[in-house]
């Protein structure tokens, strides 16, 4: 016993000190959204007097400026749309291209697969002018649906790379089962890939959604006032309010930018730490 107890100190220091580590990174991070979340209730005046302290009154108000001054609850549903057809197109794209690319071998498989992993280093900010010049030349700029597809298509590589690595984690005894009992390949993705991917599903939607419900430079560039999105109608909503800033309702508005993907995240987290263990591009 007396040899073990110096081993028990050991890791009972370090047990403290990780939770200690732990408990700063948290507070580090949950502290700034309590702040604007409170703040987000305050007048103007309160914040100006005294931006850390508690506001004295829930002033709902804030919220409803935000809306309507400033059309937030426009650029709410802009953002809505734009983040589901996003996801929808980058689905509808990825998902056959993961199987053909993870479940068989054919001339050129492993020189796609590189091109799509060579697109993980290409920054969707880096050709924002490229895009725009496109777009312009073809005369579909402020336009959400080719939002949609643009979004889509930038993200596809990294999302490709990890569907990838899901897909290819299944046992090909699964899919020899499935054709013994009659599936064609169809049939084999619907009945059998997608179902045993599904937490290679979660992990891509919650990093999708993010993306786009985030995204900024893109959605500033090639959208007009009367179709933005929420981060951009939050620089709208500076310019509204000029030089008598309603600081309230700013912060109104950012919570309401900050509130989906923390619900979001919030319900599918459980699946998604499970679904981060499960992927990467193997072979």
């Amino acid at each position: 016993m007396k040899g073990r107890h110096p081993k028990n100190i050991r890791r009972l220091i370090g047990n403290t000190s990780l939770r200690m580590v732990l408990i700063l990174t948290s507070l580090i991070v949950v502290l700034p959204i309590l702040w604007v979340i409170y703040t987000s209730f305050k007048t103007s005046a309160e914040f100006l007097n005294n931006p850390w302290a508690l506001p004295s009154s829930l002033n709902w108000s804030n919220y409803a400026n935000a809306i309507s001054k400033a059309n937030m609850g426009d650029y709410f549903m802009n953002s809505i749309g734009v983040t589901l057809g996003s996801l929808g197109l980058l689905f509808v794209l990825i998902v056959p291209t993961a199987y053909a690319l993870s479940r068989f071998k054919f001339k050129f498989s492993k020189g796609i697969t590189m091109l799509f992993m060579a697109g993980l280093f290409i920054n969707c900010n880096y050709i924002v002018v490229p895009i725009f010049m496109i777009l312009k030349d073809m005369g579909l700029l402020n336009n959400l649906f080719v939002l949609c597809i643009v979004y889509a298509a930038t993200t596809m590589p990294f999302n490709i790379y990890l569907l990838t690595g899901f897909m290819q984690g299944i046992a090909k005894e699964y899919e020899e089962a499935a054709q013994i009992d009659g599936c064609g390949y169809w049939g084999t993705l619907f009945r059998v890939i997608i179902p045993m991917s599904k937490p290679g599903f979660v992990t891509i939607g919650v990093f999708a959604f993010m993306s786009y419900w985030n995204e900024y430079i893109l959605a500033l560039t090639v959208l007009k006032p009367d179709h933005y999105t929420l981060p951009v109608g939050l620089k709208n909503l500076m310019e509204v309010q000029k030089f008598a800033t309603d600081w309230g309702a700013m912060f109104a508005g950012l919570v309401i930018v900050m509130m989906p993907t923390m619900v979001f995240y919030a319900l599918v987290q459980k699946k998604l730490t499970s679904g981060l263990s499960l992927g990467g591009l193997k072979g």
